[in-house]
């Protein structure tokens, strides 16, 4: 099979696996809804109030939502790993999903003290104040060393500091606040609105088509630096961009759904393997259809599995991301020893 047409199918299987996931995720959960009913609701034809309200209401905006941060989990993931040319770089393990958990705890608590209501583009904001703050101290520390295993180390322990003082302000938080603050910390997809969802997708989607247009100056960083100055590219705006675009995508699944693990380590490495290519270019838009399909099995098995208890989605997806990531280190062992 030629590389074109490879690129094709493999495109094709990923746009088919997520619109089959997709529509399994609105007649499939606690309440058992036929494909027709789903129709009936999604074409305004509905009879019954129950299965229209469930389908509109709850399970459509939580199947956009999870794919709509699903994409840009894993979009954020591939950002890193190009900017730090680490195959295991990603939000989680660098430790920007926790420190935009930790900002967005802090506001929470202090808002609900002040009897106030946090709005999405505070916790937005909150979020990604949080997550350039952590994505701060492993910049510093990747300029004291030079190994990427120590730097991902150093990345690891950010995010293990913050979510210890995650703990300390849940611990101290008051009654109503706990609920709030532990559902969330847990990752979840679960009270979407579609007040969210546009919210949501006006910070996503220009942060990933502002991706896109970083494609062919990404094809030259993967390069080096080096050779990336030699073609044109400013490396400085350019690492930049790329801090800030990771920042506010793994700052806005955060907000939203809480902390999600291995989503953007697993998929950008499963995509460059279905694709077989690396190019920025081709690799962006199968992590954003990967993305949104990983996350909506996993939201889809977290509250099917054992319903009516809901799994928090970070559990689930370490289950898959996990076992990806061993692989990958392993395999990059057996080359290093040849």
């Amino acid at each position: 099979m030629t590389s074109r047409k490879r690129l094709v199918f493999s495109y094709c299987c990923l746009a088919l696996l997520l619109a089959v996931l997709f529509a399994v995720s609105l007649f499939w959960g606690s309440v058992a809804l036929t494909p027709q009913a789903v129709l009936a609701a999604l074409t305004g034809r509905g009879q019954d109030a129950l299965s229209v309200g469930i389908i509109i209401q709850l399970r459509l905006p939580r199947a956009v939502m999870a794919a709509l941060l699903g994409a840009a989990l894993s979009a954020a993931g591939y950002l890193l790993q190009t900017f730090f040319a680490n195959p295991i770089a990603g939000p989680f393990v660098m430790g920007i999903s926790s420190g935009a958990k930790l900002a967005v705890a802090l506001v929470m608590v202090l808002f609900l003290n002040y009897g106030l209501l946090t709005s999405s583009a505070v916790l937005i904001l909150a979020a990604f104040a949080g997550a350039m703050a952590a994505m701060a101290f492993v910049l510093a520390a990747a300029r004291r060393v030079q190994r990427m295993s120590i730097l991902v180390i150093c990345g690891v322990m950010i995010g293990y500091i913050c979510s210890a003082i995650t703990e300390f302000v849940v611990a101290f938080a008051q009654d109503s606040s706990i609920v709030n603050l532990h559902n969330w910390s847990q990752g979840s997809f679960s009270g979407m609105t579609w007040g969210n969802v546009r919210t949501a997708a006006l910070v996503v989607l220009p942060a990933l088509a502002a991706a896109f247009c970083l494609a062919k100056p990404m094809a030259a960083y993967q390069m080096g630096e080096a050779y990336a100055r030699s073609v044109g590219v400013d490396v400085r705006r350019f690492s930049r961009l790329l801090v800030l675009l990771s920042s506010l995508l793994a700052a806005c699944v955060t907000a939203f759904a809480g902390p999600i693990s291995f989503v953007g380590i697993a998929v950008p490495h499963l995509v460059k393997q279905l694709l077989g290519s690396a190019r920025p270019l081709y690799v962006l838009p199968g992590c954003c259809l990967g993305g949104a399909a990983f996350c909506l099995l996993c939201d889809l098995i977290a509250r099917s599995l054992f319903a009516p208890m809901e799994l928090s989605i970070s559990a689930v997806t370490a289950v898959f991301g996990a076992p990806v990531v061993i692989g990958l280190l392993l395999r990059r062992n057996r080359e290093d020893v040849r």
